[in-house]
C-alpha cells in the first residue's frame, strides 16, 4: 500500500471522528455475525446495525435469526437472516453468496458462533472434544476462507476502506478452566488462527482480531439446572454451569476484580470497537473482556 493510499485513509478517519460518526461508526458496511440469534451475537447485531451497518444475522435457529432480522428492521435499519450449521461443509458458501446477494460487500465478520460441551478430560469421548473444536475452529477458518477473494482486495478504494475480522475467544482460551479440556483447547486455537490472518491479509488493509470473554450472563453461563439446552447434528447438549441450591452465591464474584459478570451489550460494544474506525491500527491482538478475571 502505497504513502499517499495510507494518508487518504487516516484523513478519512480523521475527518469521520471529527464529526463525531454523524452516521454511525460502521455507516454503509456489512457485517456478518454468525451465532446472532441470542446472547453476545444478538447484542452485536443490534449494536452494529445502530452503528449503521447492514447486518448478515446468521444462526442455528433461523427463525430467532429472522425475529432478530424484524427487530432491526423496525428500527430503520437493513438486515438478512442466512440460517444454518456454521459446521456443514457447505455452510460458508451459502453464507457469503448470500451477503454478496443482497449487499454486495462485505466488510465485517464476527465469528461468534459456537456452545460448550463439558466433560472431565478423564471422560471426554474424541467425538466431544472433535465436535467443539469444529464449531470453533473449523468453521471460523472455513468462513475466512470463503470470503477470501472479498476481502483480499486489490482495487485501491475497496482497500481504503474499513475492513475487519473478529473472532470470539475466552478466557478459558488464555488460562485452561477444569472441565473444558475441548472449548479451551479451541479457544486457544482461536488466537493462532487471528494472528496469523493479521499478518496473511494486513497488506490488503485487513484487521483480524480476538476478543477474548470472560464471565458474560448468557445461557451458556446461566444456571445448568435451568435445562438449556441445543441441538446439533440429532445430539442435546446441556448448556450452563452448574451451581449450588439457591442458585449463584450473592455479592462480588471473587477472582473478577469488578466484581460482576457482564451483561451482552458489553460485551458487544468491545466487538464494535474492534471492528470500528476507531481500531483502525489494531491488528493480531487479543482484547480480553474479563473485568479483570485473570490479571
Amino acid at each position: 500500500m502505497s504513502a499517499n493510499s495510507a494518508q487518504s485513509r487516516l484523513a478519512a478517519v480523521a475527518g469521520a471522528m471529527s464529526g463525531s460518526f454523524p452516521k454511525g461508526l460502521l455507516h454503509d458496511e456489512v457485517a456478518i455475525v454468525t451465532g446472532a440469534a441470542q446472547g453476545i451475537g444478538k447484542a452485536v447485531a443490534l449494536t452494529f446495525a445502530k452503528e449503521g451497518a447492514k447486518v448478515v444475522v446468521s444462526d442455528l435457529d433461523e427463525a430467532k435469526a429472522n425475529a432478530v432480522v424484524e427487530e432491526i428492521k423496525k428500527a430503520g435499519g437493513q438486515a438478512i437472516a442466512v440460517g444454518g450449521d456454521v459446521t456443514a461443509v457447505d455452510f460458508p458458501k451459502k453464507l457469503i453468496s448470500a451477503t454478496i446477494e443482497a449487499f454486495g460487500k462485505v466488510n465485517h465478520i464476527v465469528n461468534n458462533a459456537g456452545f460448550t460441551f463439558d466433560k472431565m478430560l478423564h471422560t471426554m469421548s474424541d467425538e466431544t472434544f472433535e465436535l467443539i473444536l469444529k464449531v470453533h475452529n473449523t468453521a471460523p477458518f472455513r468462513i475466512i476462507r470463503e470470503v477470501a477473494p472479498y476481502l483480499r482486495a486489490k482495487d485501491p478504494a475497496v482497500i481504503a476502506t474499513n475492513r475487519s475480522i473478529v473472532n470470539v475467544s475466552s478466557i478459558a482460551g488464555l488460562h485452561g478452566n477444569v472441565g473444558q479440556t475441548n472449548y479451551a483447547t479451541a479457544k486457544a486455537g482461536v488466537v493462532g488462527l487471528s494472528k496469523t490472518v493479521a499478518k496473511e491479509w494486513g497488506a490488503f488493509n485487513v484487521r483480524c482480531n480476538t476478543v477474548a470473554f470472560g464471565y458474560i450472563n448468557t445461557r451458556l453461563t446461566g444456571n445448568k439446572a435451568d435445562g438449556e439446552a441445543m441441538v446439533v447434528g440429532g445430539q442435546k447438549i446441556a448448556l450452563g454451569i452448574p451451581q449450588p441450591k439457591g442458585g449463584a452465591p450473592k455479592g462480588p464474584i471473587p477472582g473478577i476484580p469488578l466484581g460482576r459478570p457482564a451483561e451482552a451489550q458489553e460485551a458487544a460494544n468491545a466487538v464494535l470497537f474492534l471492528c470500528s474506525p476507531l481500531a483502525s491500527y489494531i491488528s493480531g491482538h487479543t482484547l480480553e473482556v474479563t473485568g479483570g478475571q485473570g490479571i
